[in-house]
Formats: C-alpha cells, sequence, structure tokens
C-alpha cells in the first residue's frame, strides 16, 4: 500500500532533469504540508529528488516503490516558495 499524496507525478521515461522540474513546476499545486510523489525509473532521480529538495527548502520523505516496482519519491511542501 502506498502512501497517501495530494499530488502523484508520474515521470516514468523522463531523464534528469526533467522529474526535478516537473516537480518545481507542480509543487504549488499542493498546500504547505502536502506530500507529493514523483514516480521516476531514471537512476538520477534518487540524488536528484533529494538535492532538489535541500535546494528549494522542502522536505525529502523518502523512497517507496510504485505498484510497478518502479520507486515513488515523497515530498513534503513545507516552504510557501516552491
Amino acid at each position: 500500500m502506498n502512501t497517501p499524496v495530494d499530488l502523484e507525478l508520474d515521470c516514468r521515461g523522463m531523464r534528469c532533469p526533467l522529474p526535478v522540474i516537473e516537480l518545481g513546476k507542480r509543487i504549488g499545486e499542493v498546500p504547505v504540508g502536502g506530500l507529493v510523489a514523483v514516480v521516476a525509473d531514471d537512476v538520477a532521480a534518487r540524488a536528484d529528488v533529494p538535492a532538489w529538495c535541500r535546494m528549494r527548502e522542502q522536505e525529502y520523505v523518502g523512497e517507496e516503490a510504485a505498484a510497478d516496482g518502479t520507486p515513488r519519491y515523497l515530498v513534503r511542501r513545507v516552504s510557501p516558495q516552491p
């Protein structure tokens, strides 16, 4: 069972840096405190998503597997400025 989120981004097939660009464009759609899942099969996303969170002052919650086994990276919006 996956963690419930406010927004799930399907970034399968996107290569670095497109998953974090998509995250940056869309995180403003969730309220502060909301949770976003980035589902990405590019191995670079494992480092890129946490790094993006540090740079943008958002919280990297962790990684879990989507239903098909693809990595699913969880980000909590903690800063009003995405």
